[in-house]
């Protein structure tokens, strides 16, 4: 939910249900801790249940009020927990070594970047261009990479042993190739000129990163043939793409994406 579409269904509620939720209101920030998050979703749905039933609205603003009675104060984001980045609780641990897919978006000056992990992490980025965009001609092919680094980033320390699946065979050949230390590669027209937010290019750091990662395994996957960690890493990326034109509530949406494609993930891994 939107600090707007919050602040707007706050204001409907009574006086003794609106301050009850007011002082939930810290839990609703994105965050990876599974205990917000629970007080958070049932802070949501009280507030979306308000327009149908009341009594609904009380009874989830009780279970929010308890787990949060039971978990303390909001979790203080840490420096990795980026708007963008979630988590689903339930597959924490389900497997290992860690399985990961990525995949980017583009179309026209919109693009965006996505990746889902087998422990339940994700996340979801868009990208527009601009008169500084350094991202040359390959586009798609930089920002299938930039997926990549946007998922090895959510890590302080990238698992040892974790399979990364991409469905584009340039990039992986990028990959490969930096892992072999020709970490000097770098896609046609991608510019290397310093950036004013950043040490070091994406690109650099990404091949630097992996040149001393030897363990990872990347691996080709073909894409649109019903994979389910494809399926969702290229949910997500569509998904954080058409958000730079359309209004929506990203959050959940991607939440129940991943949640729903890991489910079949692990149901083919338990057959």
């Amino acid at each position: 939910m939107r600090p707007d579409e919050f602040l707007r269904a706050l204001h409907l509620l009574p006086t003794p249900l609106h301050d009850r939720a007011v002082a939930l209101r810290a839990y609703v920030r994105p965050t990876w801790c599974d205990d917000c998050q629970q007080i958070g979703d049932a802070l949501n749905l009280a507030l979306t249940a308000y327009y149908d039933e009341l009594g609904s609205t009380r009874q989830l603003l009780d279970t929010a009020d308890r787990l949060a009675a039971r978990h303390g104060a909001a979790c203080r984001p840490q420096p990795n927990q980026q708007r963008g980045r979630g988590r689903i609780g339930r597959w924490a641990g389900r497997s290992a070594p860690l399985v990961a897919a990525t995949d980017a978006s583009w179309k026209g000056r919109a693009g965006g970047i996505g990746y889902v992990v087998s422990d339940g992490h994700y996340g979801l980025r868009s990208r527009g261009t601009g008169r500084l965009d350094p991202t040359g001609v390959a586009r798609v092919l930089i920002n299938e990479l930039r997926a990549v680094d946007f998922l090895l980033s959510a890590y302080d320390e990238v698992p040892a042993g974790m399979t990364v699946l991409l469905d584009s065979l340039v990039a992986l050949r990028y990959l490969h190739r930096w892992q072999a230390r020709d970490t000097g590669a770098m896609p046609a027209g991608y510019s290397l000129r310093a950036r004013r937010w950043a040490a070091q290019p994406t690109l650099v750091r990404l091949a630097e990163a992996v040149g001393q990662r030897p363990d990872l395994c990347f691996q080709h996957v073909k894409g649109h043939v019903g994979h389910a960690l494809n399926e969702a890493a290229d949910g997500l990326c569509h998904m954080a793409r058409r958000r730079l034109d359309e209004t929506f509530d990203v959050r959940p949406r991607a939440h129940a994406l991943v949640d729903a494609f890991l489910s079949d993930w692990h149901a083919s891994l338990a057959r």
